[in-house]
């Protein structure tokens, strides 16, 4: 990516409400004689698979039989089991990717090439290179990518507030925050199982991962799986240090650093960002995410906002003080998004900054040994074996 790109990403980031008012549309006819944007559903089984309000769904695609039954006598939606047929399908706007985390970058890169608008479910990639291709093609074909990070337009506005009061001086000088997400991914150990007829396509669930034999578990819990997702780490991570990054203003950025817990001095899987604010795996208290600062603290999570001394949340964001980009919730930003051709709340960019900061977490806690990080490289300083562990090989024909 080039640095022209990346001082554009920034400066909309910095001009939000500028941005947010500005009077550019796309025409109705845009989006056929109805104005509702069409869209297909690509894996059935997490939030995307309801579709978003504002969309017209008329295609769905699985590799389980049990998700697609329910399509069967509906005549309005097309079945498909392959997402490449569907990206085909004739009329179609857009799409909504709700497979496992394997499954994310492979389809919405075709997408992309497709022309079509995407909405992705976090956590946004396997890998950090899958994540840094997708951004790219995003931006190649020009197409609106919704990264599924909701905590950013929804809840309350919380997050947002939160973000908000940190960004505008109300505890001071940061000087660490707190996370509290699950660990990594492991290995799968599970025993192959004989493959139950007319239930699911193995071969094409699998995908790009290397070939192991089925088992009912990991079809329907494959998290705790390395080969399928980055754990904990990556799910719930990809919601909450996209929140540091956001309340830290390194949407554009990430991390200096990455130090694993070492049994003597270092307790927690700590970042390290510009300015030597400590940014710790676990440890949070009152919330799944504190920050410290020279003069109070703020904690938030989805159920809560308090802030120590407890009169900084009292007053609204006003004159002199960062007001950070609104939406009128996830979807339906992306929708809206859709229309004006503006960036969304969650653009790819920011996905892929904020589930890098979870990857590289992974990798530290994988290698057993400090990191450093070159964020605008997007590569660890000095350490093959880390840059190794990036990317990862992928089966035919799902190389990308």
């Amino acid at each position: 990516m080039t640095d022209s790109r990346r001082i554009g990403r920034r400066g909309f980031l910095k001009g939000a409400a500028a941005v947010a008012a500005a009077p550019y549309f796309v025409p109705r006819a845009a989006f056929g004689a109805n104005d509702r944007i069409t869209t297909g559903i690509i894996g059935l089984g997490g939030p995307a698979g309801g579709g978003a309000g504002g969309t017209q769904k008329i295609a769905v695609c699985d590799v389980r039989e049990d998700k697609l039954s329910r399509y069967k006598n509906d005549r309005n939606i097309t079945v498909y089991r392959d997402f490449r047929e569907l990206l085909t399908h004739d009329g179609l706007d857009s799409v909504m990717i709700g497979t496992p985390d394997h499954w994310h970058a492979i389809p919405a890169i075709w997408a992309a090439r497709a022309g079509k608008d995407i909405y992705c479910e976090k956590p946004m990639s396997l890998t950090v290179a899958e994540a840094r291709a997708m951004a790219d093609a995003v931006r190649r074909y020009d197409v609106i990518f919704q990264t599924g990070s909701q905590q950013r337009s929804e809840y309350g506005g919380m997050f947002r507030f939160a973000a908000e009061m940190v960004r505008s001086g109300r505890i001071g000088e940061i000087r660490k925050v707190h996370v509290n997400v699950g660990g990594p991914s492991r290995p799968c150990d599970l025993p192959g199982q004989p493959l139950p007829p007319n239930v699911v396509d193995w071969d094409m669930w699998l995908g790009q991962a290397p070939w192991r034999p089925y088992h009912e578990r990991i079809v329907r819990g494959w998290r705790p799986y390395r080969d399928y997702s980055g754990g904990g780490m990556t799910d719930w991570g990809h919601h909450h240090f996209d929140i540091v990054q956001w309340a830290l203003d390194k949407d554009d950025s990430g991390p200096l650093e990455v130090i694993p817990p070492n049994g003597k001095d270092v307790r927690r899987l700590t970042y390290i960002y510009e300015g030597g604010i400590e940014v710790y795996h676990g440890g949070a208290q009152g919330a799944q995410i504190v920050f410290h600062g020279t003069e109070g603290r703020i904690g938030v999570d989805r159920g809560q906002l308090w802030t120590d001394p407890p009169n900084l949340k009292a007053k609204p964001i006003g004159a002199g003080e960062v007001r950070l980009y609104r939406s009128r919730g996830h979807k339906g930003n992306w929708v809206e998004c859709m229309r004006t051709r503006r960036l969304p709340i969650c653009d790819v960019e920011i996905g892929c900054r904020s589930v890098t900061v979870c990857h590289i977490g992974n990798i530290a806690y994988r290698l057993k040994r400090p990191l450093k990080w070159d964020p605008a490289a997007e590569r660890f300083v000095g350490d093959e074996d880390a840059n190794r562990l990036l990317r990862r090989t992928k089966r035919e024909p799902w190389r990308i």
